[in-house]
């Protein structure tokens, strides 16, 4: 990839609606919304929340299915000159399996598939996928198996009790690398009418709120997991907040909720970015990964008069 700025899934679209005002070809990657192996109508409405730090969202995975998709949708994204992302889900093993074989059909075009692990999990009613280290497993496992050979990266939610566990059944069962971190679980409620904000009652929050969370899950992985390749995504809005990721361990970074301000956001963070190494000497992006003091350790030594 010429930069490490990626859009994430969920906030660029299925086709060129919002590469239209933009040029996808100077970002990273874009990874598009999650599909699934057929059409889903997704949540009520209302959908999407404003908060005073960031978005709920409850759009519900609505897709237009992954046959639909590739034969009606990517080609216009492609033509803009974008690296592909295919994000998929499915609510048993077997249609995870089946959404990546239905992508494999178009692995010439693509550069990677994204599995979304969190949504509801029909063999295990009480969780999603993603709250479970076996469930994930499994998961993975039944794309990997038919992805036709593109990398398979896996996207994790924080709202577990054990994220490195999770995230180590993911590599083990194939994933290739880890976007981290999906959205924390919400709710907001309307206090004069009573009612739920968002027509599904909760959501996810996403948006600057939730940056400092996404940090420290990049930060933990990348220990646990070296060398293994992540995607930080959470709340990045600035060139600083891209460089904060990387230097807790992310190889890239997601921008999402920031799209929504601004369709141009990642392009501007990619632009950005370029401009912060320079500024500080830095010669790659790569050499900035990992890169913080760890804590405890002693800093640098301080002139004294």
């Amino acid at each position: 990839m010429p930069n490490p700025i990626i859009t994430a899934s969920g906030t660029y679209g299925h086709s060129d609606e919002v590469a239209r005002l933009g040029d996808p070809s100077k970002l990273g990657a874009v990874t598009v919304k999650s599909l699934s192996s057929f059409p889903w109508p997704g949540n009520p409405s209302p959908r999407v929340y404003a908060t005073p730090a960031g978005m709920l969202n409850s759009v519900g995975l609505q897709n237009p299915g992954v046959e639909h998709w590739r034969e009606r949708e990517l080609p216009a994204l492609r033509a803009r000159g974008a690296r592909v992302i295919a994000s998929i889900w499915g609510r048993t093993f077997e249609e995870f399996a089946a959404a990546a074989a239905a992508i494999a059909m178009a692995k010439d075009q693509l550069v990677a598939v994204e599995v979304n692990v969190s949504c509801p999990n029909l063999e295990d009613r009480s969780r999603m996928f993603a709250h479970s280290a076996e469930a994930t497993s499994s998961a993975v496992m039944a794309v990997v198996k038919n992805a036709g050979g593109l990398p398979v990266f896996t996207k994790l939610s924080p709202n577990v009790s054990d994220l490195g566990e999770i995230a180590a059944a993911a590599v083990d069962a194939g994933s290739t690398g880890l976007p981290l971190v999906n959205t924390l679980m919400g709710s907001a409620i309307d206090v004069e009418r009573r009612k739920f904000r968002l027509g599904a009652g909760g959501g996810g929050l996403s948006g600057p709120a939730i940056h400092p969370v996404a940090v420290r899950c990049v930060y933990e992985t990348a220990q646990a997991l070296p060398g293994t390749p992540i995607i930080g995504t959470g709340g990045v809005a600035r060139a600083i907040d891209a460089v904060e990721m990387i230097l807790a361990g992310a190889s890239a970074v997601g921008v999402g909720t920031a799209t929504f301000r601004d369709p141009r956001a990642a392009e501007k963070i990619a632009r950005a970015l370029s401009t912060w190494c320079a500024r500080h000497g830095v010669e790659r992006v790569a050499d900035l990964v990992g890169a913080v003091e760890r804590p405890g350790a002693p800093g640098p030594p301080v002139a004294r008069p």
